[in-house]
């Protein structure tokens, strides 16, 4: 969401420079994790967080451990910090 691209932009990532997701980290995200919480998203509706290198595979476990459909790839040139898809 707007929130996540302000936390990016806080953190140094600058203009159109995504960051990674992960709380505390301000390195440029190089994957894209595509998500949704069965719970209360419908099967149309994806949220997405970006990820570094260093922090894909936390992030992907995170939302994995909680059963959440999950899809992971390479971040695609113009992506920005938004979570919604």
């Amino acid at each position: 969401m707007i929130g996540d691209l302000l936390r990016g932009l806080q953190q140094g990532g600058g203009p159109g420079v995504p960051t990674c997701s992960r709380a505390g980290c301000t390195d440029p995200a190089t994957w894209s994790i595509a998500w949704r919480n069965p719970k209360i998203h419908t099967e149309d509706r994806r949220k997405t967080w970006l990820a570094c290198d260093e922090h894909v595979g936390y992030l992907r476990e995170f939302l994995a451990a909680r059963d959440f459909p999950l899809e992971v790839g390479p971040l695609e040139a113009g992506a920005t910090n938004e979570a919604d898809a």
